[in-house]
């Protein structure tokens, strides 16, 4: 008995390692990541993507799974303990096992998950999906009660608004701790550029045209950003009679980003160094989009919308349950739009789930039909699906 008693805490003690070290990895795993390996066929990357979609449920229910197999460990480790000696020697031994309890079931394992996010959580991703599924479940019998008592005034809406702004702001504060930059770019594909052989007076145009204050200034082609024009650097020619030099001389640097960068230590830096735009490069060198100040704090804040922005809505309703909306739509907001659960494993927009579904680049007008919804795109530029035209199938409607 004593033996096997000695077994089981060290099989427990084992699990819980695996389980805490799984643990640590996955919430240092952006979900970005997550959605991107998942999409090149790693293993375990899907199941990590979905169970960081509710990423705030994940810390209680592994720890509180974690909490119980350590203690299972320790009351069986204790036993046999207990059963073999006596005195100061129970005590000291006991001491020592809760020491190792600790330092080989919580410490090791944590530092060792931290130290190696995505490939530790891909390789224990179904550990990771019981634990959380079952930690989840005793989590809401733990809180039934208290949850029982505060339903009638949920029920009842006595938050007010003031409530339910700090709650959406504390929301978005988590979210924004771990977004990374390619969650908030501006894709390369919609980036406005300035060739490097234009001149100033052609760049002013351009800018005029656009209205940005920050433009890219390209060399050999998209990948090739050698600088940024700023429109208050050739305001001075409007309405001057001044000739044109090449645009070359007046670009300032760029500032180059991996877009796997957390968000909030990039604010941070455009906050220390005093810039607000910079070039996020994919993990070849090639150009993978432009980020702003404004992006970021939208990312907190919301949508800003100035005087001068013109560009259509994300979402547009046309009759009833009919809906146009842009393909850069993330597809958790359709979802919510049309109360129905879209795929979202390897997309994270409504223009990647019509690719994802289509297998293809699909032609204007095609018909994709999914769990009671349907989409057709309305414009295809390239290889790039613009606008969808959503809606649910026929009787379907929820």
């Amino acid at each position: 008995m004593i033996e096997l008693a000695w077994g089981i805490s060290c099989g427990v003690l084992i699990l819980a390692a695996a389980l805490r070290v799984a643990g640590a990895s996955l919430v240092r795993t952006p979900r970005a990541d997550a959605l991107h390996d998942a999409a090149d066929g790693v293993p375990g990357a899907v199941s990590v993507a979905e169970l960081l979609e509710d990423r705030a449920s994940i810390q209680p229910s592994i720890s509180l799974i974690h909490s119980a197999l350590l203690v299972a460990s320790a009351l069986s480790a204790a036993w046999a303990i207990a059963t073999l000696s006596s005195g100061w020697i129970l005590v000291t031994a006991l001491i020592l096992t809760g020491v190792a309890l600790v330092v080989f079931g919580e410490w090791l394992p944590r530092s060792l998950g931290r130290e190696r996010p995505r490939v530790i959580a891909y390789r224990l991703a179904r550990l990771l999906r019981v634990a959380v599924r079952a930690g989840e479940r005793a989590v809401d019998l733990i809180y039934d009660e208290e949850d029982d008592v505060n339903s009638g005034a949920d029920a009842n809406g006595d938050h007010d608004a003031s409530d339910r702004e700090e709650i959406r702001m504390i929301s978005s504060v988590l979210e924004f701790s771990y977004a990374i930059v390619r969650e908030v770019m501006t894709p390369r594909t919609d980036m406005v550029t300035l060739g490097a052989d234009l001149t100033t007076t052609e760049a002013l145009d351009l800018i005029l045209e656009y209205g940005f204050s920050r433009v890219p200034v390209t060399g050999r082609g998209a990948d090739d950003i050698v600088g940024l024009v700023y429109a208050k650097d050739l305001l001075h020619l409007v309405g001057e009679p001044a000739e044109a030099t090449p645009l070359a001389e007046i670009i300032r640097p760029p500032y180059f980003v991996p877009e796997t960068k957390p968000v909030r230590d990039l604010l941070r830096e455009m906050q220390s160094s005093q810039f607000h735009m910079a070039v996020a490069v994919d993990e070849f060198g090639g150009t993978a989009g432009l980020v702003t100040i404004e992006d970021l704090i939208e990312e907190l804040v919301g949508e800003i919308v100035d005087e001068y922005d013109t560009e259509p809505p994300m979402v547009e309703p046309l009759e009833a349950g009919v809906f146009l909306v842009d393909a850069r739509l993330p597809v958790d907001d359709l979802a919510g739009l049309l109360d129905t659960h879209l795929p979202d494993g390897e997309w994270d927009t409504v223009g990647g789930l019509v690719l994802g579904l289509a297998g293809r680049v699909p032609i204007v007008g095609e018909r994709f039909e999914f769990d009671g919804a349907v989409l057709i795109p309305e414009r295809v530029q390239g290889r790039r699906v613009e606008r969808v035209r959503v809606s649910h199938l026929v009787g379907t409607q929820r």
